[in-house]
Parts: structure tokens; sequence; C-alpha cells
């Protein structure tokens, strides 16, 4: 059985549900909307009348909320002398996927107005936006086929960030702190001792990486300057030891700077693919006296020590995904899925969109957040 600080409920309509089976509560940084799934067993007919899908719903370990969101969908399996109910749902982000942006053109506008516009007719009102300086657009315009999540990264991305929802249901747009201390030391040392970790795998891929990324662009003509078809950028993955170049196309790069951008970006997201350790730990909670992490909950976006002499690594990692595991028979497990720190990075990448020619790339003044709107 979980302690009282690792116990898992969910909070449906005032009343909290701690009586599982089993349990999955994922959360992944470059994943739109994170998801839960709850298993229960039931007395015949005690299904309770707020249970409904669609139903709001709040996720808690002991008493910290890791996830606001709602049911997505309901089942119920009744044979001789049982009834097993089984809940799944997602956060905030799940609306924004499902659902079509509102429909809206708008000038010199600025990071938090592009967002607000968005989300909020789809109900969402808690808005962060955790950057130092965003850019005032000078047009933007959301057309019909677009969803949410769709424009919302869009714009995001135009500033070099990424939208997630934070536990308690607030919309984040930002980006990795990576000065953040470690918040705990992950040991593996073939002798067993300080170990605190039930297994670590490492793996490794050159499926996505590339000695050589070179992004060709290309400026539209305006009025007063002529059109530019002979654009290029390149960036080099120096831990390549072969040649493995690759050639891109991006007609969004309109300039040398853009094209550059992009092939560092490529070559960044190859490395963050080509290498991830999951780590497997006990409970939900961090253990690390005299660290700043000590009982909090393992959290998207920390960084972590991690020591493994069978793998040969002594470094910092960054916290991408982790993901809750809980059963009556098998206790409380957290995966940890770790990525090379400060290789996820995010570019201002402007859309242009196919039919927009243009019209959601145009930018403008840098200001600072709150400054406009």
């Amino acid at each position: 059985m979980p302690t009282p600080a690792e116990n898992v409920s969910l909070l449906i309509g005032g009343k909290a549900h701690d009586k599982w089976e089993s349990y999955d509560i994922d959360s992944d940084l470059q994943t739109p909307a994170d998801a839960w799934q709850v298993s229960f067993g039931l007395p015949v007919g005690a299904l309770p009348d707020a249970v409904v899908e669609g139903a709001a719903v709040e996720v808690r370990v002991g008493s910290d909320t890791v996830m606001v969101g709602r049911i997505d969908e309901i089942t119920e399996e009744i044979s001789h002398g049982s009834h097993t109910l089984g809940l799944s749902g997602r956060d905030g982000a799940a609306i924004l996927l499902d659902c079509s942006a509102p429909i809206f053109t708008a000038q010199q506008v600025s990071l938090a107005d592009i967002v607000a516009k968005i989300v909020r007719p789809l109900g969402i009102t808690k808005i962060k936006i955790d950057a130092d300086s965003t850019l005032i657009r000078n047009k933007v315009n959301v057309e019909p086929g677009d969803t949410a999540w769709d424009a919302l990264t869009h714009a995001a991305e135009a500033n070099g960030l990424w939208p997630w929802f934070a536990p308690d249901g607030t919309l984040v747009v930002g980006g990795p702190d990576y000065t953040n201390a470690p918040v705990a030391t992950l040991i593996m040392r073939r002798s067993g001792k300080g170990n605190n970790v039930k297994s670590l795998a490492r793996q490794r891929s050159v499926q996505d990486r590339y000695s050589v990324v070179t992004v060709l662009g290309q400026a539209h003509g305006t009025s007063t300057e002529t059109g530019k078809n002979n654009l290029r950028g390149s960036y080099t993955d120096t831990g390549m030891t072969w040649n493995r170049p690759k050639i891109v196309t991006d007609s969004e790069a309109d300039s040398v700077a853009v094209c550059q951008d992009r092939a560092r970006k490529l070559i960044s997201d190859g490395r963050l693919k080509g290498y991830t350790l999951t780590a497997k730990v006990k409970g939900h909670r961090i253990v690390a006296p005299g660290h700043p992490g000590d009982g909090l909950l393992w959290t998207p976006g920390q960084r972590i020590y991690v020591v493994s002499e069978p793998h040969g690594i002594d470094a910092i990692f960054f916290l991408m995904a982790r993901k809750f595991t809980g059963s009556r028979q098998g206790g409380t497990e957290t995966t940890l899925t770790l990525k090379e720190d400060k290789v996820w990075v995010l570019d201002a990448h402007p859309h242009k969109g196919k039919h927009r020619r243009g019209k959601n790339a145009l930018s403008g003044q840098i200001v600072q957040p709150g400054d406009a709107g």
C-alpha cells in the first residue's frame, strides 16, 4: 500500500476517489496533452453520479495536484460478483488538440494577446508567458481548419517558446531553464552501494543524426526588394565521426541567419532523439536528504545528476518526461525519461502557412512581457 504522501486520488465533483486497483499518470514536455488512467473495483451498482464523461478532474498524489483536466472515457465491466470501472482523461491541452481555433485576424499584437484570443474562448483563463521578451506581431491570421493547439504552437514557436500545462492547470508558454540546480542524484554502482534506481537503460541511435545539416531557404520579393533563392546555412554535429550529410529545403527560412538557426535546431533535434536514459525508481517523490528536491514529486523540467558505473555516466541530465504507475500488487513506481542537458533548444520559428503567404511571419518590435495588452 502506498504511503499517504504517495496515495493517488481523483477529485471529481468535490469528492476524492482513491480506492484504485491500478493507475498510470503521464507527463511529457514534448507531448501536447498529459494523460492519466485509473482502474477501480466497485461494488455492483455503486457508480458515483458525478463520474460522467467530460467531468472536471483533479489528479492528486498525496496533497499535491499533478494534473487538472477532464474525463475522456469511462469503461464499465460487470461480471459475477465484480464491477470494474476504468477512467481515463487528459489535461487542459486536450480541448486545444481536439477543437478548432477561433477564427480571427489581428494586427500589432503581443504573444500574450494572441494566446488569450486562441485559448480563452475554449475556457482556459490561467495563462503565464514565461519569457524575458516576446515579439509584437505585425499581423496574425488564424484560418478555418486550424486546431487551437496548432495556432498556439505556431505563436509560441515564432518567439522561440513552447506551450505546456502546469499541474494546477495554468497554460505556460516558455522554455527549459538550464540554470536550475539538479534536484537529485541517481546512482547505479556495480557494488550496489548507494544505488537508488531499480533499473537504468540507455538508448543511443544515429537514425536522426547527421554530420552536417544544410538548410536552403528563399525570400519572397517585395515592393522594395527582389526575391532571393540562394539562401543557405549549415551546422555541424561534432559528435558524428563519419560523413552523414542532410540537405533540407525550408520555404519559411527567408534569411541566411534563419537558415543557420534552422540547421542548428535540426542538429539539436537529432541529438535529442539519439540519446535517452530511462530510469525506474521506487515511489513518486524524490528521496534526497540535503538536496533541493527532497520530498518533491518527480516533474518534467527538473535537472538530475546521474552516476552509473556500468554505463560510464557521470553527468547532469534533463527530465523530459515521467510516468507514475501503481497497482495494489506491484506498489508504486516512477519511470523517468532523461535527455542530454541543454540539448532541447527552442529557436524562433515563424510559421507562414502555405495559404497565408507570410501573414503570420511578420515580426516587429521586441517587448517585455506585460508591456503590451
